[in-house]
């Protein structure tokens, strides 16, 4: 990492947010209670807005200068919370002026720009990072945590369900929308080696947006296991549940529960392996079902986007990259270019390259 880069601990690293739409606010709040980050600049095309996400006592500046922003020696790091589409823009821009960058999911808006993103970062020694904030909630960690363990066993598949009655987005499918979600999840959670090799990808639009307002994503993955991911803005209610199947456990996640948001039960399907069974047996599969105790274990309440923050000035401090650094995003960036491609198919199977 470049010496003019590296920040001592003590010394909170001057930030800047740029956007103050949806999502910005939350940032500027989460990195000005943040004893690691002095937020120097809030920037947005609407000073208006960004005076109003200040509020009238803040001497943070509001801005519409970029370029300014940018020359300010007292800025170290920038996070981007803009349109998709301009991610490439002013992300590429932060980095070529020497400023680590936290990115707001998606990474970019093609495979293609988070490439140049992540090269970027890699050759003047900055930290980049995706703002998966979902891999930053309490539950995602527990769950990482059983899978990594061999708490729940050999991963047999993760089934996720997120659905609502939503914004229909103008510009892009709820498969992209939404998606990007759990497939962070599911790129956080996996225990090293293992990985998605192929994507299919279903949709329908019943209203005539369209795009889809309706998906359906599988993934393959190397060992065998199936991962399977439900998106849709037309539900009348709310779910956001996902169930992780071990060869052991089996992990239910519920994170509309007021009070068991985790559950891990001790019940499945057990087979006899074949030679175990004598020869007049093995035609017909020896299966027995376990059922054992469920438990629900307890979760410290942290603000994900605050625990996010964290791990944004480790990676500065460090040089270590986060969790979700630019090839985790990059990773997720592949799977939606293929699920669209997918999608254009039928449904046909997408192969995935392997982003390191």
């Amino acid at each position: 990492m470049n010496s003019t880069n590296v920040q001592v601990d003590s010394q909170p690293i001057g930030v800047a947010v740029v956007g103050a739409g949806y999502w910005g606010p939350n940032l500027v709040r989460n990195f000005m209670a943040s004893p690691a980050f002095r937020l120097q600049a809030l920037c947005d095309l609407d000073v208006a807005r960004a005076r109003r996400v200040l509020g009238g006592y803040s001497t943070v500046e509001a801005t519409s200068d970029l370029s300014a922003v940018l020359a300010d020696p007292a800025v170290q790091a920038v996070a981007v919370a803009t349109p998709a589409g301009t991610h490439l823009d002013v992300a590429l821009a932060a980095l070529q002026a020497d400023k680590h960058v936290l990115v707001e999911k998606p990474l970019a808006a093609t495979v293609a720009e988070g490439r140049r993103l992540v090269a970027e970062a890699d050759a003047r020694g900055l930290a980049l990072m995706c703002d998966h904030t979902y891999c930053y909630t309490p539950a995602v960690t527990r769950i990482r945590e059983a899978v990594h363990s061999g708490e729940l066993g050999e991963l047999h598949y993760l089934d996720s369900v997120r659905i609502n009655l939503g914004l229909v987005q103008r510009d892009i499918d709820v498969i992209w929308d939404l998606a990007p979600h759990d497939l962070s999840i599911l790129d956080y959670v996996l225990p090293e080696g293992v990985r998605p090799v192929t994507v299919s990808a279903h949709g329908a639009d019943p209203i005539g947006a369209g795009r889809a307002c309706v998906g359906y994503l599988t993934l393959q993955l190397n060992t065998g296991a199936i991962a399977h991911i439900h998106v849709n803005w037309l539900s009348p209610i709310k779910v956001r549940t996902t169930l992780v199947g071990g060869s052991k456990r089996t992990l239910v996640w519920d994170d509309l529960s007021p009070t068991q948001r985790i559950a891990i039960y001790d019940r499945g399907v057990e087979v006899a392996a074949p030679d175990e069974l004598a020869p007049d047996q093995r035609r017909d599969m020896q299966v027995s079902y376990r059922s054992g105790d469920m438990l629900a274990p307890a979760l410290v309440e942290k603000e994900a986007l605050g625990q996010m923050v964290a791990a944004f000035a480790s990676a500065i401090h460090t040089g270590v990259p986060s969790l979700t650094d630019g090839r985790a995003g990059l990773r997720v960036l592949e799977i939606l270019e293929a699920a669209s491609r997918s999608l254009a198919g039928g449904g046909v199977a997408v192969p995935l390259e392997v982003e390191n």
